[in-house]
């Protein structure tokens, strides 16, 4: 991902003084003023770029999962027939669910780990397979995403186990489930562990930063638990590298542990990566990620954008904090996850009716956009979303800058690099079509909407100005055409 510089204030203000509306409560005839800039109507067949031609060298993550999937013991075989579909698309990563077997066996979601090698091959906690199927399936998976040139992106949880047997924990004065061998939890044998390799033990005193399985939490100050975890020839870490073809780690509920301890994964086995800090605070991401070293999901994006567009009905909201805003490179922004959708409160999800507007806000804007699985599969956004990656990883390359927003109108810039022309992302919240006179970097040049929402098309005068359009409660994403 590119570094790429965002521009305001005495500049944006300068833009705002050269931006007009019509009327901002009066619908707009989409097809009046078809040149826009205050030119004559000149009859012109619109032919749009070939975006296949603008490649600038981006690409698109998949979740491929949602909460509790189905059909269980399927997945990876459901996941393998949409590699080929989704490498087409613009993909370059898959992100899988927690891989390796967890306590709740063939139901589990993995995020309650018990054994970290058993991807689907023993028959501990009352299956064989894993929830979504078999070792060899899993490889199988992995060997096609490489064959199409996609990455395959780990979820690593190494806070918490759960699923091991009960023992005496001194630590505790009581018992505890902390006994993982071959006869509990573990029969892999792999990282066998017991109550020395959790908090408290004869290294460290309570963490009271877990909050997931406080009497299972491993303690990552233990040696031993840093050999297992990362340093060793057979870590969970190189093995999944090395043996399983792992490209890279979701790391799960970091506020779980220190950030020295993914720096030193990272260290061992390198790859691409990203941490799950569940915070709405732009600051703070940007501090956990200057700490980790690696990019984190921007909570902060999401939280505004669903402010934006559903809590508050208020677009200035995208103008607040984001990590996306202050390091772009070290943010991947996403609309949904296993977690926001299956989460009963509002505000911890955006309205299927908001989804398009925010994907074309992440898909447009800097930062590395992911996509989520359910989103995808629903056939009223797929091709909508198609479109857009398309538009990602072609045209929404240099500069991000904005050129106007209200209470329902936003309009972004991004300007180009070299031959590549940029776009303009325009969001309209209202009820109306909307026009407004903007400035673009694009002289006497046709523009067209990439986004196929608006037939609208204008050109631009030899000083830039322009008339766009946006119809009512969507976008439009404008370039220039051939």
């Amino acid at each position: 991902m590119k570094t790429r510089k965002l521009i305001y204030g005495s500049m944006f203000a300068a833009l705002l003084s050269l931006s007009a509306c019509s009327s901002d409560n009066d619908p707009v005839d989409p097809i009046d003023d078809v040149t826009g800039g205050g030119e004559n109507p000149t009859p012109v067949t619109p032919k749009a770029l070939d975006l296949s031609n603008y490649d600038n060298g981006s690409g698109v993550m998949m979740q491929t999962f949602y909460w509790d999937v189905e059909p269980r013991f399927e997945w990876w075989i459901n996941l393998s027939d949409k590699v080929v579909g989704w490498a087409d698309a613009g993909i370059d990563r898959l992100w899988l669910p927690v891989a390796t077997k967890g306590q709740s066996g063939g139901y589990s979601m993995g995020y309650d780990p018990s054994d970290y090698f058993d991807f689907g091959e023993y028959n501990q906690h009352g299956t064989v397979a894993t929830r979504f199927g078999t070792r060899e399936e899993l490889e199988s998976l992995i060997s096609k995403a490489h064959d199409n040139n996609l990455e395959v992106i780990a979820d690593i949880v190494i806070n918490h186990n759960s699923g091991g047997g009960e023992e005496y924990n001194p630590y505790r004065d009581k018992n505890t489930y902390t006994l993982f061998n071959e006869e509990n939890g573990n029969a892999s044998g792999m990282f066998n562990r017991n109550f020395e390799d959790f908090y408290p033990n004869g290294v460290s005193d309570f963490d009271e930063g877990s909050l997931f399985y406080p009497e299972q939490n491993l303690d990552h100050n233990r040696e031993r638990v840093q050999e297992w975890l990362w340093k060793n020839d057979n870590s969970v870490a190189k093995y999944y590298k090395n043996v399983m073809g792992f490209d890279g780690w979701r790391f799960d509920y970091v506020q779980g542990y220190e950030p020295w301890v993914i720096k030193e994964w990272m260290n061992a086995v390198g790859g691409f990566a990203v941490g799950e800090n569940w915070d709405g605070n732009g600051a703070n991401l940007a501090a956990w990620v200057e700490a980790s070293g690696i990019p984190a999901f921007d909570f902060a994006a999401f939280y505004k954008m669903e402010e934006a567009f559903d809590r508050n009905d208020d677009l200035t909201y995208l103008e607040k904090d984001m990590l996306r805003k202050s390091n772009p490179e070290m943010a991947v922004t996403f609309v949904a996850n296993h977690d926001t959708e299956k989460d009963s409160n509002e505000d911890n999800r955006i309205a299927k009716e908001n989804k398009l507007k925010a994907y074309a806000y992440i898909l447009t804007h800097d930062g590395y956009p992911t996509i989520f699985y359910s989103d995808y599969e629903d056939p009223a956004f797929q091709e909508q979303l198609k479109q857009l990656i398309a538009i990602h990883n072609s045209i929404a390359t240099g500069e991000v800058e904005m050129l106007y927003v209200d209470k329902d109108e936003y309009i972004m810039k991004r300007n180009g690099t070299g031959n590549n022309p940029g776009l303009i992302l325009y969001i309209n919240t209202s009820g109306n079509n909307k026009r407004r006179e903007t400035v673009t970097h694009w002289t006497s040049k046709k523009l067209m909407d990439y986004s196929r929402n608006s037939s609208f098309s204008p050109t631009t005068g030899a000083d830039g100005l322009v008339s766009l359009e946006a119809p009512a409660n969507s976008y439009s994403i404008y370039s220039i055409m051939e």
